[in-house]
């Protein structure tokens, strides 16, 4: 039985989660919206693209940054209007993904580097998970300039910055690992480590545990979210529904667990069904 409750369902594909101004913002891929829940479980439209959206971020002046998957940009939105705020397809080199923007507006934005259910189809999980390409994660500085900000990733996915905002961990999906960077002057990022190995989940989408100073890992091929510490101790372990694909941490008083879960993330799937769902549980 899952620990979790579901607080909504009808969605394709739940990405990004968000907690922001007392609702969660989050990404439905193959609706192209970026949508906001209550924590009552009412659902509503804020932003409808022409692309599949992923990633979003806040920058310091209350402008929400989208990543847009398909057209390998990063764009604004405020007051009703969508703008192009960066161009990643110089870095990127198939869908922009996840994304993080720290407290000076920098964002850190992954990609998929390949095509990844494309290569799940014709090689299998297991050939893809020990040969694929690597890409890398980019950097997206406050004026809109795009810089590489490092290399050889192995499927760069979800990403916090500590609270210190010293330190960025992004999951590498491919690799079962959580990498840290300590971040430099002028944002570049240094001292690459490895934060946590995930032996038994492959991370997909990643959030801050404030209380503990752990990380929520959402499992991609489990229904599953897992609390890992640094050095890799797992902490807890909470049960879904069905698999868990991205999670954030949020409520009032940063107490309530969120997962993002579906059946599957295929495209084939995903995007011609609704079974994506918000799950719920109290973190107190």
């Amino acid at each position: 039985m899952p620990d979790t409750t579901i607080l909504a369902d009808g969605l394709h594909f739940g990405e990004g989660p968000r907690w922001h101004a007392g609702r969660l913002w989050f990404s439905d891929f193959y609706d192209h919206a970026v949508k906001s829940l209550g924590l009552e479980g009412d659902v509503r439209t804020e932003v409808q693209l022409d692309d599949q959206p992923s990633g979003l971020g806040w920058l310091p002046d209350g402008r929400l940054l989208i990543v847009s998957m398909k057209a390998q940009k990063l764009l604004s939105w405020h007051d009703g209007t969508l703008r192009e705020y960066a161009d990643l397809s110089g870095i990127h080199q198939h869908l922009s993904n996840d994304m993080v923007v720290d407290a000076l507006g920098r964002a850190w934005v992954g990609d998929f580097g390949f095509d990844l259910h494309g290569e799940l189809h014709s090689r299998g999980a297991a050939q893809v998970l020990a040969d694929h390409p690597v890409t890398t994660l980019a950097r997206v500085d406050p004026d809109g300039s795009v810089h590489r900000a490092a290399p050889d990733m192995h499927f760069p996915n979800g990403s916090v910055v500590l609270p210190d905002g010293k330190t960025l961990v992004v999951a590498e999906t491919l690799i079962s690992q959580l990498t840290a960077f300590d971040i430099g002057e002028n944002g570049v990022l240094e001292n690459r480590r490895v934060w946590a190995a995930t032996e038994s989940c492959v991370p997909d989408g990643i959030a801050m545990d404030f209380a503990s100073g752990a990380i929520w890992v959402a499992n991609a091929l489990a229904p599953q979210c897992v609390l890992i510490a640094e050095g890799g101790k797992v902490l807890r372990s909470v049960t879904t529904s069905q698999n868990c694909y991205a999670c954030a941490v949020g409520g009032e008083r940063a107490d309530t667990l969120f997962c993002m879960t579906a059946v599957d993330s295929d495209p084939g799937i995903a995007a011609t069904h609704r079974h994506g769902k918000v799950e719920v549980l109290a973190l107190a």
